[in-house]
């Protein structure tokens, strides 16, 4: 006879292994970042400006699912570090303008090496990697699906 709770037992859930991954994965990226003076939340950030050189606070939330309130002191940060500068957005006055500043863009040729070295940290074949992102992107699809 099969245990009632038997779908309760940690190791029988998909939030757990997620979770500890999660932060073995922001562990093993703080020495890294630590280099540069950024916290991992802040490297996400630099890195949409990095690609996109100028957004607004609108488009930073959505690409990282994070709230204003999250997003308003780690751009205080970065800015007090002198890496973005904020303005007023010319296409909505309402809105705030976040761009590079000449040390900001200088940081991303310093990041350069970060993603060689934590590809190198994880034992997964280039199709195992592939297959992974796909899995997880399906289900950050799936959920952004889901909220509009």
């Amino acid at each position: 006879m099969e245990n009632k709770y038997e779908m309760l037992r940690l190791k029988n859930q998909l939030c757990f292994p997620l979770y500890a991954v999660s932060n073995l994965i922001t562990r093993k990226y703080k020495p890294l970042l630590d280099r540069l003076d950024l916290t991992y939340t802040q490297y996400i950030v630099m890195m949409v400006l990095w690609e996109e050189e100028i957004a607004n606070e609108k488009l930073l939330c959505k690409a990282l699912g994070l709230k204003s309130n999250t997003l308003a002191p780690l751009l205080k940060k970065l800015e007090n570090k002198g890496y973005i500068k904020k303005g007023k957005d010319e296409s909505d006055g309402r809105s705030l303008s976040i761009s590079l500043t000449i040390e900001g863009k200088k940081l991303q040729e310093e990041a350069l090496f970060i993603p060689e070295c934590m590809a190198k940290e994880f034992c997964l074949t280039n199709e195992e990697s592939q297959l992974l992102y796909q899995i997880l992107y399906k289900i950050i699809d799936n959920e952004k699906e889901k909220s509009l």
